[in-house]
């Protein structure tokens, strides 16, 4: 079965940066999107960036755009976001999902990790 686990969360001051890693494991996921959304106490969890398995479409929501990036390693069933100039509004729960079709943007995702903390301080 299809497995997602997230790390490199963690505590960063404002302006900083984190890089999340998300390992795939159970499935080819040739034609999968991947994406990361997130949920801060009291709030709807919402999309953050997405990408293609193959090939190198990428998608973000205008509160990542310019700051966060979002890249993969097909060899290594990984996939990554790095985040830069990180803000306390980005201080939220971080998941790394995967699904089979649909757009990158909804989340009706087919699997979801467990999800890892990010708190930035101001």
């Amino acid at each position: 079965q299809v497995q997602l686990v997230e790390s490199g969360g963690g505590l960063v001051q404002t302006g900083g940066s984190l890089r999340l890693s998300c390992a795939a494991s159970g499935s080819t996921f040739t034609s999968y999107t991947m994406g990361w959304f997130r949920q801060a106490p009291g709030k709807e969890r919402e999309f953050v960036a997405g990408i293609k398995w193959t090939g190198s479409l990428r998608y973000f929501a205008d509160s990542a755009k310019g700051r966060f990036t979002i890249s993969k390693d097909t060899v290594k069933n990984m996939v990554y976001l790095q985040m830069n100039s990180l803000e306390p509004e980005d201080t939220a729960v971080y998941y790394c999902a995967a699904k089979g079709k649909g757009s990158a943007w909804s989340g009706d995702y087919d699997y979801w990790g467990q999800g890892t903390q990010v708190t930035v301080s101001s």
